[in-house]
């Protein structure tokens, strides 16, 4: 550790608190990829263990998956041949802040891209509750559907279940699904949004849903659990074991696939106001405006996670200051960040993480294309706690009533 902490401390010297990160690809076996992450098409056929569907971004979080290499979905510091995940195990401070770091374990969030050429099968991520007995961390996560983009073939994501389900306790309903595993048709027990560009969503752990095919920024707790409740996806039915993929085998065995039912937030799911309550638009930053660009958040309503979208105009400068360390992804244009070369597209200049030193004075962002110059800010656990709040809408009561 003080040989990984001593390699840190002098990246971070060079660079004067920011390190340039690689991308880190994630394989999936259970659906076939968007080819929308710029990889050439050769790349993104991994063989056994499927094809290359996302990229996690500042990562520190491993890639729970069948067949997986044993740095699958960590991130890299570029040029240093350590982890991201060591580097903040041996130095904490230095990236964190000391005072951060004496709270938090770690950075406690992953954000990456899914790039997905059918819909996600229908699932759940566990509730903190249930991850604890198991030693795991929970999943609430939010998404952001860039604009510019192909949206695929669904651009439509399912939520939760019909609320009368809820509402008439009718929990069950789901169970032959999950037992007889031959189709889709667990679907029609749950309503669709359309994936529209430059908007999003937020959705608790608990909460069930199956993902449209709009290319999606993801932006969630630091975790891989998931229990997969669709049996037919893309053509082809998926292994049942990915549905008690995160069950402890006692419960398994006890209850069959009534455990998983028993993960479900049946609150969250029912949710009639589902959209007005959990739609995420961006929502202008309190700063004070400055003429060379703007910060809007798209990531907001919990403390668990939260990240901006800065716009930087072509031949101008922003200057930058946040409250704590975060990693950034450059989504499009190119330029400079506090003097270091970035550039959307060029998977050498696309990802930084910016130390809590260096962000909490003013960094400047500099436009040295023609394009708008738009990157991705990306904040861990309790960093930004003045973020907007949807208000709540609706006096629904669910499985209270």
């Amino acid at each position: 550790m003080s040989a990984i902490r001593d390699k840190v401390e002098g990246v971070l010297g060079k660079n004067n608190g920011i390190l340039r990160l690689d991308p880190a690809w994630v394989a999936r076996d259970f659906l076939p990829a968007g080819h929308r992450l710029g990889l050439k098409e050769s790349e993104y056929d991994v063989g056994e263990r499927g094809s290359i569907c996302e990229r996690w971004i500042g990562s520190t979080t491993k890639a729970d998956n069948r067949l997986s290499p044993p740095d699958e979905g960590l991130s890299y510091i570029a040029g240093a041949g350590i982890t991201l995940r060591d580097a903040v195990d041996a130095a904490g401070d230095l990236i964190m802040g000391a005072e951060y770091a004496k709270t938090h374990k770690g950075l406690g969030r992953l954000a990456k891209i899914y790039d997905f050429a059918a819909r996600i099968p229908y699932h759940l991520h566990q509730s903190q509750a249930d991850m604890a007995k198991q030693g795991k961390n929970s999943k609430e996560e939010a998404y952001y559907f860039p604009e510019g983009v192909d949206m695929g073939p669904h651009p439509e994501t399912f939520f939760g279940v019909h609320p009368s389900i809820v509402e008439n306790r009718q929990f069950d309903i789901l169970l032959p699904y999950l037992t007889e595993w031959k189709n889709d048709l667990i679907l029609r027990h749950s309503r669709a949004y359309l994936n529209v560009p430059d908007e999003g969503f937020h959705l608790p752990a608990g909460g069930l849903h199956a993902p449209g095919t709009a290319l999606t920024i993801e932006l969630q707790e630091d975790s891989d659990v998931f229990a997969m409740l669709q049996a037919l996806n893309a053509g082809k039915i998926i292994s049942k074991e990915l549905l008690f993929k995160d069950v402890l085998p006692a419960d398994r065995k006890a209850k069959g696939e009534q455990a998983v039912l028993d993960q479900v937030d049946w609150e969250l799911s029912g949710d009639p106001y589902f959209y007005e309550n959990r739609h995420t638009s961006p929502q202008p930053v309190s700063d004070p405006k400055q003429l060379g660009g703007s910060e809007q958040w798209i990531y907001y309503n919990t403390t668990k996670f939260s990240g901006k979208k800065m716009i930087v105009k072509s031949g101008q400068k922003f200057n930058s200051v946040d409250k704590g360390v975060y990693n950034i992804l450059v989504w499009r244009g190119k330029g400079r960040f506090d003097g270091i070369e970035i550039a959307a597209g060029d998977f050498s200049k696309d990802e930084l993480l910016i130390t809590h030193a260096k962000a909490t004075v003013p960094v400047v962002i500099e436009n040295t294309g023609t394009d708008d110059l738009m990157i991705i800010k990306f904040f861990g656990p309790d960093i930004n706690l003045d973020i907007p709040r949807i208000k709540k809408y609706g006096d629904w009561k669910g499985i209270r009533s």
